[in-house]
């Protein structure tokens, strides 16, 4: 329904009339416009405006630092805003126990500028970590490329607390790493893009700042060869930190492989010197810390160029990601160009090139290859080339669970509605 004068007064006297305003074009989500903004500052307010406007009927899109408004499918309606950015305190730093209590509004940079005071840190590398908050990275499960070596953002929060659509705050969980098995609404809360409620803080483990880092890089000019290099890396018992793979579609040098050591100097020294006798003739070179940037800056380059680009992140089991590449290299062949960033664990972000036509017809071929391999293609961004496909492609098996927990959770559909895999 159409957000009426009044309701947005009951959303004022709620919050304040200060933290209510009409919503503009750069609040738009994947196309979609709401008609206002309102940011509470306690979880008993978000709480209230969720309860509020479920029972009215208003749409209500979650919000945080909002660097990845364009994700995702377009809401089927616009309603709110619901902003989390004033919830952005840091609870509890308990550092004995290397656990930490955040509210979601917090940014990750923020966050971390706390825990470093305590030499510790959340072992993540999150987009636009000065913008992007603690909600918003747990919504679109975003953790990067430390993922390899400590997991991803669902092994490393252990308690969450949900304002679910009805006003009920939910909090599952605890501040210790170990906990009694139960209903697992952490891990169900990351990756649900605000669907099923709204994170109002977590508790996430964490872990110790390292000592130094150091980066390297080998390149090699073609993928077969980068494969074989990449599953010789895998193989051994090298302590790296992360591995990410760039290729560049039109360097005659393509395939970088990048290597992060974190420790002691002397430990650093050791394996780098273990990895230059194991890769042999290929050459390894000191890298910059800007190489882990790479992931970043497609995502910059795609919105500066939208009109002609296309990004996707791809999903595949990690011995397949290297073919996966290959065959898109055969897809584009005198039709589009691609950069692409690719972490061992087989998550890749693409940036392809081209004329929008060839474009979509390119990622429509590449989706039904991953597909078919057992992977996923998801499109980030809203560009020209991908209007009217849907952002995430088959949802598979999971989407009856899916759709019943959606229904049991959120069953008036209030929650970013349509947004979600499947339509949910």
């Amino acid at each position: 329904m159409t957000t009426s004068t009044s309701i947005a007064e009951k959303f004022e006297s709620i919050v304040g009339t200060a933290n209510v305003r009409a919503a503009g074009a750069t609040d738009a989500v994947v196309g979609c416009q709401p008609e206002y903004v309102v940011s509470p500052g306690t979880e008993g307010e978000l709480a209230a405006i969720l309860a509020f406007a479920n029972e009215t009927g208003v749409a209500v899109i979650p919000r945080g630092g909002g660097t990845k408004l364009d994700w995702g499918n377009p809401p089927r309606r616009g309603g709110i805003v619901l902003s989390t950015l004033r919830l952005n305190r840091v609870l509890e730093h308990a550092w004995a126990d290397l656990t930490v209590t955040v509210e979601a509004g917090c940014t990750v940079q923020a966050l971390q500028n706390v825990l470093a005071q305590h030499g510790q840190r959340l072992a993540i590398d999150a987009l636009w970590s000065d913008r992007a908050t603690i909600g918003g990275l747990l919504s679109t499960n975003d953790s990067g490329i430390l993922r390899l070596r400590f997991g991803g953002l669902r092994d490393l929060i252990i308690g969450v607390t949900l304002a679910l659509p009805d006003g009920t705050l939910a909090s599952s969980g605890g501040k210790v790493v170990k906990n009694v098995a139960g209903y697992d609404l952490p891990k169900l809360a990351a990756g649900a893009f605000g669907t099923l409620g709204v994170i109002t803080r977590a508790v996430f483990r964490l872990h110790p700042l390292p000592w130094a880092a150091s980066s390297i890089t080998c390149v090699t000019d073609r993928v077969p060869a980068a494969q074989c290099l990449l599953a010789l890396l895998l193989d051994s018992n090298l302590a790296y930190s992360a591995l990410q793979t760039r290729f560049v579609s039109t360097s005659e040098r393509e395939v970088s492989i990048d290597l992060l050591f974190e420790g002691t100097d002397s430990g650093r020294e050791a394996q780098i010197a273990r990895v230059k006798s194991l890769v042999e003739a290929v050459p390894v070179s000191e890298a910059n810390s800007s190489v882990w940037q790479a992931r970043e800056a497609l995502h910059c380059e795609a919105v500066a160029a939208s009109s002609s680009s296309v990004l996707v992140k791809m999903s595949a089991p990690p011995a397949d990601a290297m073919n996966a590449i290959a065959d898109l290299r055969t897809l584009c062949a005198n039709r589009a160009t691609f950069d692409a960033v690719v972490q061992a664990t087989g998550l890749g972000t693409i940036l392809l090139k081209g004329d929008a036509g060839q474009l979509r017809s390119i990622l429509e071929g590449f989706r039904k290859r991953m597909q078919a391999a057992g992977g996923s293609l998801v499109i980030l961004g809203d560009s020209p080339p991908t209007k009217g496909l849907d952002a995430w492609g088959d949802p598979g098996d999971a989407i009856g669970i899916m759709r019943a927990l959606k229904k049991q959770l959120d069953p008036k559909n209030t929650l970013n509605p349509g947004r979600f895999v499947g339509g949910i």
